[in-house]
């Protein structure tokens, strides 16, 4: 039984978080956003870097 794992597209990812495409596109590019998963030619992410990420921008200095 094959296990299905699900990953944010970039605009799957853009909506969830509530900001434009393009910004989840300049973040991917800048290295300032969640880290991305690359599958084939296609860019995705899994959700559980998008929550890690998402604490590191709430936790500021103090998660370093």
């Amino acid at each position: 039984m094959a296990l299905k794992v699900q990953l944010y597209s970039p605009a799957a990812l853009a909506e969830y978080l509530g900001v434009p495409l393009k910004t989840v596109y300049r973040w991917n590019h800048t290295g300032t956003g969640p880290k991305p998963c690359p599958v084939g030619r296609h860019v995705r992410y899994r959700p559980t870097d998008v929550e890690a990420w998402l604490d590191r921008q709430q936790g500021g200095s103090a998660a370093a």
